[in-house]
């Protein structure tokens, strides 16, 4: 009977005790979890031969890493500097990769691999960033070096896709025609920086878009060019400005014209207002199919239920797929836009089927802010142009001779601001010419602060660059 009890208490106990130290789901037995993710990337544990070698004479190197690696999109990720003829053989097996020479290396030179982000761990997928192999075929490493800066002409902004490049051949020619002998990419805030570099004098370009050739091929890829030759190890800070000298050709969207039944033959046409019409703006028309003639006699454009004309302009853009309006609107005013049967045909013949009338209103003058800018740290003497951006588009820019804009009817909003020096005064951003008298592109400057226009609102701002 005691052992009994003396068994029963200690049950007891055990069962106090699981409650005390785990509440009531203590019976719920949970297996240990597999571990946090692993986000570690593979590290090199051996290079054969070491990294820094000199005097190499072999045809291959070999690193090993503490993991099982792969390889991502090399022709992307691997550059070698100076570049090769015959791009050497990489392979992986395991924990190792291997890089074989194909051709015989150039005697007494360094040569600089980067890898990119083309090393990953097997499992998880964890980049090696830049992992940089650097070896010479003679007594010493070279270590010169050429830095600078990339920006981009048209925006100030950065790009950091692009490579910079150097040419021993300092004819313009050969960055078409040759590959460079030095390649490295820019980072993030658009620096560049060659290392291990020989004495010597070369070309620096600035590409994008160059793919396995490193070559300047098209108008439509962003480019950039030093003024004159650049010497490895002297202390220049360079700056460079990137710019297309033609803009992407993109195919052309399905448009509404290809999707109009060829039995339709009612002009068609989109206003660009909701009902609402910008005081500063055109009203616009908008057809899917360009016209073939338009004639503004046949159109009025008049105001309030009375019907009384307005003076007013109107044509179509380069295009003839729009048709502006354009007058000095009255605030918070009713205008009819009265279009006769005929006022108007596309190419395909089509033409209104009756008279159409539009009703629209205009915005109240308190519906927008009054603006004073005062800029500092303006060339004045390079005719600046102040630009107001929204969503990485110029939605208004004006000359600002002066330094200073003020504006009583302004849209409100948040805008970004940039100057473009505007060198030969018709107020746009031109592009450079690299091969018509190597002209460089116009320079926009970002204002590094955003402005917000309040409605009805006295908005006085004080920047610059």
């Amino acid at each position: 009977m005691k052992k009994g009890k003396i068994l029963s208490s200690i049950i007891l106990v055990c069962m106090a005790a699981c409650w005390t130290i785990v509440p009531p789901g203590c019976a719920n037995i949970i297996p240990p979890a597999g571990g946090p993710r692993d986000s570690i990337p593979p590290q090199v544990l051996k290079a054969d031969p070491p990294d820094s070698t000199v005097n190499f004479t072999g045809d291959h190197i070999t690193l090993t890493f503490d993991e099982y690696v792969d390889l991502k999109d090399l022709s992307n990720n691997v550059l070698f500097t100076p570049t090769f003829e015959t791009v050497p053989k990489i392979t992986v097996k395991a924990k190792t990769i291997r890089i074989n020479f194909e051709n015989p290396l150039d005697r007494n030179t360094t040569y600089v691999m980067n890898f990119g982000n083309a090393i990953v761990d097997m499992n998880e997928g964890n980049v090696l960033k830049n992992y940089t192999y650097t070896f010479s075929t003679g007594a010493r490493l070279d270590s010169l070096e050429i830095s600078g800066r990339v920006l981009l002409a048209q925006t100030g902004g950065v790009d950091s896709t692009l490579i910079a490049v150097l040419h021993r051949n300092l004819r313009d020619s050969a960055v078409m025609n040759e590959r460079p002998q030095y390649v490295v990419r820019l980072d993030r805030n658009g620096a560049f920086h060659f290392r291990n570099l020989p004495a010597d004098t070369f070309a620096l370009y600035i590409i994008g878009d160059a793919a396995v050739s490193k070559r300047y091929s098209t108008k439509s890829q962003l480019f950039a060019f030093a003024d004159r030759p650049v010497i490895a190890g002297q202390p220049d800070s360079l700056i460079l400005y990137a710019y297309r000298e033609e803009e992407k050709r993109t195919a052309a969207p399905t448009t509404e014209s290809q999707r109009i039944p060829a039995s339709d033959r009612r002009l068609r046409f989109t206003p660009l207002t909701n009902g609402t019409q910008d005081l500063l703006t055109d009203y616009i028309l908008q057809f899917p199919v360009p016209l073939r003639s338009f004639d503004s006699n046949k159109v009025h454009l008049s105001t309030d239920s009375s019907f009384s004309l307005v003076r007013y302009q109107a044509g179509t853009d380069s295009l003839r797929r729009e048709l502006r309006f354009h007058t000095d609107w009255k605030e918070n005013t009713l205008y009819n836009l009265v279009l006769e049967k005929d006022f108007a045909a596309d190419t395909t013949g089509r033409q209104l089927l009756k008279t159409d009338t539009l009703f629209f209103t205009t915005k109240k003058a308190a519906d927008y802010g009054r603006v004073s800018i005062k800029l500092s740290n303006v060339d004045l003497t390079r005719h600046p142009v102040l630009q107001f951006v929204q969503n990485n588009q110029v939605v208004f820019s004006i000359a600002v001779p002066s330094g200073s804009f003020s504006q009583n009817l302004f849209l409100p909003g948040e805008y970004g601001l940039r100057i473009l020096y505007d060198t030969n005064g018709n107020g746009v951003w031109d592009p450079g010419h690299f091969f018509k008298g190597r002209r460089q592109p116009e320079v926009v400057k970002l204002i590094q602060r955003t402005i917000t226009v309040k409605p009805d609102w006295e908005n006085e701002f004080e920047t610059g660059l």
